[in-house]
Parts: structure tokens; C-alpha cells; sequence
């Protein structure tokens, strides 16, 4: 059945090698994540001068570093002598410089080429122009967001302009205080499915009353299959006998200082392309950052966020914690479950949506007028 052919209440997913092909995943690579805004480290994960963390972002490392002044700065993980990666470690602390261990070109916290062997008998050598390549770098909700393009499109109109075209207005996030809230659990998931796969599951609801009992407890209106991002400004509403965002819907936290009466009691869900998901409740914050790693292959880090006074105090937070811990596993299995699929003769033209899912046509057609594909 062609897509011209189908009921007026479906439309068509992207073809199935969209999910599987190393070519369109070089693409995205090439095209999506080294040239857009890519959210990389929590700001806070490095507290100290000399704190960095390496990260995969497209087919590049990134190196992300607490310079001497306290600024964050990124750089490409390459020294720039003979190519070799100059940091082996996802995340550790320097006192003054990197060091390459090869032939051990020596890099300041602030990219610049500071020894070498011999160096001083190469005088002619511009030890800026011979530092470490920059990537942009933009702090924003307490994270650092990078972006490895030449010429970064606008942040106020991609990242931004995200979450205010979900939300209405950028203030309504910015009451919840994100950057002064403090880590309270992290867990990594390392996810055998397309990126493509993860985002278009977070976008729809349609699944929910089928793998979700927990969440659908709480939040009653997720089981008639309708998403809290298919509205503009909607936040999902807690259950009348359900007293906190947790796997068993009893009591949560205070509610943050800055949340309204209005956003308390609901649940926000936002997507900012290409690998952020944030979930907004009136006591804490769930934050995803997706790192996309093979056409098959994505490493999900998920954090919750509660007030430093919450983390510092050693309050139980495994409840809160719990809940959105067993929708991702439900959400990341079924992902599983989908990508073996996708090479399939079955999905060669690739599958439907129904119209409480057409919204991830946009998606569908965003990621190809990306990829020119």
C-alpha cells in the first residue's frame, strides 16, 4: 500500500533502512549531531579546574574542561601534532595541562599549545594557532551544550525556541530554577536501538496503556493514548488520589520554590532535537541526553533533579526515581523490540501512524530535510 493509498487517519513512518543503514546514520551523524546544538555534561560534574569530560558527540570526541578562571570550554580530543587522542578517559581532573601520550604535546586548560619537545627550537610555531581546536560551548539549565559546527545555528531559535513552542513561553521553565538543582541519581542505559526510534516513543502516548501501569496510575489521561506534547502548553494532570510523581503515587517533595499553582499537580514533557528530553514535575526534574553511537546502538544518561536541599539532606529518593526508571526500561525494551524489525521486508516501506501520533510526522520530516535524504 503506497502512502498515497492510505485511510486519511494514517500516515507513513520513514522506511525501515532509515533505522538500519550506516549511510543515513552517517548522515545524521554528519549533518544532525556535529552541526546542531548537542547537550554534553552536566555543569556541575565538573566542579574544579582541570575537571573534564570526553564526549562522543557524531563522529568526534569532544573534550570538555573547567579552565583556571572557571569557565567551561570545549575542544575537539585530537592533539594536533599527529592526530592522537589526547584523553583516553570519559571524565577525570587535571592540575594545569593535557598532555598527549604519544609524543607529548602539552595543551593548557585554555586549549593552548604550552610545551612540546623541542619546541623552543621551533620558534616559528603560533601556539594558538597550534592549540586545540574550539568547539562552541553555551550553559544553559545547569548544562553544557556544544556545538561542533563551524557557524552554530541560533540557540535561541533551535534549543530555546523548543521549549517555548512546546510550553507557550520559555518562563514557564525557567520557574522551575533547573540550573540551581542538584543531581539526585543518574542511571545509564545503553540501548540496542536507533536514536530515530528512542525520540519517536518519547514524542507518543499511544503505547502508554499498554506498557506503562505505573505512569498510567498517575497520570490517568496518558491511557486514552494522547501525549502530553501532542498540545501546546498541556501538562498532563496527577491522578485525584495520587499525591506525588512516584511509582506508587504516594507523597513526593515540597514543590520547588518557583513552580506556579498551575504547573503543580501536572507534567511536562518537552523534546529539544536531537537528543534532549526534559520532564517537568512540580518536586524534581527528569533530564535524558541521548548519545547516539551506531545506527543500532544509543547510550541514554538520565538524571534527576531535586533541590541541593533534598540531595544534601540524603532524603529517600528512590520512589520518584523508581517511576520514571521502570517507563524508561519499558520504553527502551520496546525500542529493542522494534529495531531487529526494522530490516524486515515487512517494514521496507516502514509502518503508520494514527492521528494521536501524526505529530511525529513533523519529526519524520525534519530529520530528512536534514539529511537531504
Amino acid at each position: 500500500m503506497t502512502a498515497t493509498s492510505l485511510p486519511s487517519s494514517l500516515i507513513p513512518t520513514l522506511p525501515g533502512h532509515h533505522y538500519t543503514d550506516p549511510v543515513i546514520f552517517g548522515l545524521e551523524q554528519s549533518r544532525i549531531f556535529e552541526n546542531m546544538w548537542f547537550c554534553a555534561v552536566r555543569s556541575a560534574d565538573l566542579p574544579n579546574p582541570g575537571s573534564f569530560q570526553s564526549v562522543q558527540i557524531g563522529r568526534e570526541s569532544v573534550l570538555v574542561v573547567r579552565g583556571r578562571d572557571g569557565q567551561l570550554r570545549a575542544f575537539l580530543n585530537i592533539c594536533r601534532h599527529r592526530g592522537a587522542k589526547l584523553c583516553t578517559e570519559d571524565t577525570g581532573e587535571v592540575k594545569r595541562a593535557f598532555q598527549c601520550p604519544y609524543h607529548a604535546w602539552t595543551y593548557g586548560l585554555d586549549g593552548k599549545l604550552v610545551a612540546a619537545p623541542n619546541l623552543t627550537k621551533m620558534p616559528d610555531i603560533d601556539r594558538t594557532e597550534y592549540g586545540l581546536v574550539n568547539v562552541h560551548l553555551r550553559e544553559w539549565l545547569g548544562y553544557a551544550w556544544v556545538c561542533l559546527a563551524d557557524e552554530p545555528p541560533s540557540f535561541e531559535d533551535d534549543v530555546l525556541g523548543a521549549v517555548t513552542e512546546r510550553l507557550g513561553t520559555l518562563e514557564a521553565i525557567d520557574s522551575y530554577e533547573i540550573e540551581d538543582l542538584a543531581v539526585g541519581k543518574r542511571i545509564r542505559y545503553d540501548v540496542k536501538a536507533n536514536w530515530k526510534l528512542i525520540v519517536e516513543n518519547f514524542m507518543e502516548c499511544y503505547h502508554c496503556a499498554t506498557i506503562h501501569p505505573e505512569l498510567t496510575e498517575v497520570l490517568p489521561e496518558f491511557a486514552d493514548g494522547y501525549a502530553a506534547q501532542y498540545y501546546v502548553g498541556h501538562g498532563a494532570e496527577f491522578g485525584d488520589e495520587i499525591k506525588g510523581f512516584t511509582v506508587d503515587g504516594s507523597e513526593g517533595f515540597d514543590k520547588l520554590p518557583g513552580v506556579s499553582d498551575d504547573q503543580d499537580r501536572r507534567y511536562y514533557a518537552i523534546t529539544i532535537k536531537p537528543q534532549v528530553f526534559i520532564n517537568l514535575v512540580p518536586d524534581h526534574i527528569i533530564f535524558h541526553r541521548m548519545y547516539p553511537l551506531a545506527s543500532d546502538r544509543t547510550i541514554v544518561e538520565c538524571d534527576w533533579l531535586y533541590s541541593k536541599e533534598v540531595v544534601a539532606s540524603g532524603k529517600d529518593v528512590s520512589r520518584s526515581v523508581e517511576l520514571f526508571h521502570r517507563v524508561n526500561v519499558q520504553d527502551f525494551d520496546a525500542c529493542e523490540r522494534c529495531q531487529p524489525a526494522m530490516n524486515s521486508r515487512a517494514y521496507t516501506r516502514g509502518g503508520v501512524l494514527v492521528p494521536s501520533e501524526h505529530h511525529i510526522g513533523a519529526f519524520h520530516d525534519w530529520v530528512t530535510a536534514k539529511i537531504g535524504n
